[in-house]
């Protein structure tokens, strides 16, 4: 009740403000757009010409100029790749004036087009540990079977491992899988990569843009203590019909999107477009064909992904978007392993911009739904399933470069867990948990400085338990060309994951949620709740030689001072199934970018340390990747630049894992007093060795694609991809069976060809 009746107050209390700035100003607002599809262009410019002052436009193309004096005012529109624009817009005394405007692409090919425009956005948002990652930038990675991926891409950025090509997992900064939020539209997403790790759930051709935040994120986001990826789809073409169709060895995909009814010079500019997306593997039938050297019952990976989207938007820029989506995933190893996941879910996000006053309200509410199973011939099956809403309304206030935010947030989330350890004992979980978030920031710029202050408040109902979390992100630009920053905060959240200590590679990651009560004895830290909490700390600077090159460097430290974990040591049912543990995770990253004409490469380097504490043993983490460094490069030629050539070499160190001491004859419990205990039957039983005291191989791949465009006419392309995924043939590991010590390796030399016509 205190926080709702807080939100109304400055909700109140700043449309006091805007009533009395329009009495005295004016103001103009609106958005800038791409002319061939109607998509919004972030990050234009929009600078007064007679006044000498300019704003950029949001993540939605929306600007808002302010104090305005009555007149006529030149504006000058610009973005690189589009050709400018000047218009005059006349203003009457406390006018607020609705514009649109249009940029067509240049002709010209421009150098360094994309990482120029990135550093004008660099001056202007703190964008600590955080990389935006576009559609263009996932294309000049090798397109594996032929499709560019996000996946792939993810797998290069600062801070981030990757456990391999096959039942792969992303681990960024210290963080587990459910440690990071996952949002497609403002919906969560509990699984975005597919087992074979080469592909993610998104079609790359439907992003707009993907937010990945490493560390230190802003107060916008809550419910996670490591990391959060910003996933948002653009919008149907609202001018034509077109599409995509993609054909190859590993998969195919279809694309079709328009508008539902085509424009007229009488007709307003209301519009509804639709977009529609589907996209499948199937190499477990195709390898058998094309890859028997592989593995001779083929490679068992097949996924079926669907998204549909919906988007209305009325003539003042308002808009409403619907959207669902269908995922689902499997793995079958025959006498080894049978995994098999499923999520489905669907939404809608709107955005208003109110007549009386210069804000934007936006929300979303959605509802997902997500389950997984493994099957293994040594261990006890597993499942889980979980589900639920989340439903928030966000507001905003843009004040020239600086801006005001704030929202609220309900999640209602049910998990359904079952698992039997390695005693027999079972550890599932069935419960129903929601949550409440009131959150504000203030982006404010001070001449070279920017300075964002947050704070999120965040209740968690089945704990009965309200966190205050204050973060703050800062950075000053020494030069045009030198940058240093900052950020740090604290973090909670209740989803944990469970993995066993058993397996070699994770397959497997099953999601619960924290006890509502807590009591240990095996270890005597004593907590009021057990809620997961985190503090971060990043430390970093940025800056460019000449036009061509731009470094990034930083380090930072993640102290989990909370995590709640399944009590490996448990025997009996009447143990505790929990036990509280501690963590840290520190490192540093460095990325080099260089774009010159028709070449850009890419480069990182990770040194990253992430160990846990129990009580009893300190241990390195399964995801403990001391070293990690990707190069990738992409270099276009030929007439109209016709061919495209990318590359890129991964390597890394060996991740820890538990080794087998030996075996032993376990007998099974006696179900009955009256049991015969010397008919009872014996199972083998495992013996383990210190929690990851082992280490595997070095990982290392090397990926190769070269792509060929065809221009068929003005609005039809083909494009012809071949590629070679790990091109000499090293052998990684996969997988080992703990009794049979038979081993698995990751994917070998793959040749793949893909065929697309666009259109």
């Amino acid at each position: 009740m205190i926080l709702k009746k807080l939100s109304l107050l400055v909700t109140f209390s700043f449309l006091i403000l805007q009533l009395s700035l329009l009495s005295q100003n004016s103001i103009i607002r609106g958005f800038v757009y791409d002319k061939s599809n109607g998509e919004p262009i972030p990050y234009s410019s929009i600078y007064v010409i007679s006044e000498g002052i300019g704003v950029v436009t949001d993540d939605n193309g929306y600007f808002v100029l302010t104090k305005l004096k009555e007149g006529s005012h030149r504006l000058k529109i610009s973005y690189m790749g589009y050709d400018s624009l000047v218009v005059e817009v006349s203003l009457k005394k406390g006018e607020v004036a609705n514009e649109k405007f249009y940029l067509e692409r240049t002709s010209v090919e421009i150098e360094g087009v994309e990482i120029t425009a990135q550093r004008q956005i660099l001056k202007t948002e703190t964008y600590v540990s955080v990389q935006r990652v576009s559609p263009k930038q996932i294309s000049q990675l090798p397109s594996i079977g032929g499709i560019p991926d996000l996946a792939q891409y993810l797998q290069v950025l600062p801070g981030v491992i990757f456990t391999g090509d096959q039942g792969g997992q992303l681990y960024i900064r210290g963080g587990t899988p459910i440690q990071n939020k996952v949002l497609l539209d403002g919906l969560i997403v509990y699984n975005p990569f597919h087992s074979i790790g080469l592909f993610s759930v998104f079609d790359t051709d439907i992003l707009k843009s993907a937010d990945v935040y490493s560390a230190g994120f802003g107060s916008e986001y809550g419910g996670r203590i490591s990391s959060v990826m910003d996933i948002r789809t653009r919008d149907g073409n609202r001018n034509r019909f077109t599409g995509k169709i993609d054909i190859g060895t590993f998969g195919s995909k279809m694309l079709l999107e328009g508008p539902f009814k085509n424009k007229t010079k009488n007709r307003k500019e209301h519009y509804a477009s639709y977009l529609l997306s589907v996209k499948a593997s199937y190499l477990e039938q195709s390898s058998k064909i094309l890859y028997r050297y592989a593995n001779e019952q083929g490679l068992p990976y097949n996924y079926l992904d669907g998204y549909g989207k919906i988007s209305i938007q009325t003539n003042n820029g308002s808009r409403i978007n619907l959207f669902g989506f269908s995922f689902n995933d499997g793995v079958n190893y025959p006498d080894i392993a049978r995994y098999n996941w499923n999520s489905w879910g669907a939404g809608a996000n709107f955005m208003v911009l109110p007549s009386v006053a210069n804000m934007i309200m936006e929300g979303v509410i959605a509802y997902s739904d997500y389950k997984i199973g493994l099957n293994e011939s040594v261990s006890p099956d597993r499942s889980s399933h979980v589900n639920g809403y989340n439903f928030n309304m966000n507001f905003t206030y843009l004040l020239g470069q600086n801006s005001f935010k704030y929202g609220i947030e309900f999640i209602g989330t049910w998990v359904d867990y079952e698992f039997t350890n390695f005693y027999g004992t079972d550890c599932g979980q069935k419960s129903f948990n929601s949550e409440l978030g009131l959150y504000f920031k203030y982006k404010w710029i001070i001449k070279r400085f920017i300075v964002e202050p947050s704070l999120r408040m965040h209740y968690y109902a089945s704990q009965s338990y309200f966190s205050p979390e204050p973060r703050l992100a800062f950075k000053y630009n020494l030069s045009d060309h030198f940058r240093l920053k900052f950020a740090g905060g604290l973090y909670t959240q209740n989803l944990m994951g469970a993995t066993s200590d058993r397996d070699v590679v994770n397959l497997f990651y099953g999601m619960l949620t924290v006890p509502e009560v807590f009591s240990s004895q095996i270890n005597e830290r004593k907590v009021k709740n057990s809620l997961q909490k985190s503090q971060h700390l990043v430390i970093g600077t940025e800056f460019d030689i000449y036009k061509y090159f731009s470094f990034n460097i930083e380090t930072y430290f993640k102290n989990f001072s909370h995590l709640t974990n399944v009590n490996r040591y448990q025997i009996f049912e009447t143990d505790d199934e929990f036990i509280l543990e501690t963590g840290k995770a520190y490192g540093g990253d460095i990325s080099v970018k260089f774009d010159y004409k028709k070449l850009n490469v890419y480069a990182v380097y990770s040194l990253n340390w992430v160990i846990r504490d129990d009580g009893i043993i300190i241990y390195r983490t399964h995801f403990d990747r001391r070293h990690n460094i990707n190069i990738t490069t992409s270099y276009t030629f030929g007439k109209k630049d016709v061919w495209q050539l990318d590359m890129r070499w991964n390597f890394g160190t060996g991740f820890p894992f538990t080794k087998t001491k030996g075996f032993y004859p376990r007998l099974e419990t006696l179900t009955d007093i009256d049991g015969n205990y010397y008919n009872n039957n014996e199972n083998m039983g495992i013996i383990l060795d210190d929690i990851n005291g082992g280490e595997l191989p070095d990982y290392h791949r090397l990926d190769i694609s070269m792509k060929r465009r065809f221009y068929v006419s003005e609005r039809v392309k083909m494009e012809l991809i071949f590629g070679l995924t790990n091109a000499y043939n090293y052998y990684n590991i996969f997988y080992v069976h703990r009794v049979t010590n038979e081993k698995i390796y990751q994917l070998p030399i793959l040749w793949s060809l893909s065929y697309n016509v666009i259109f």
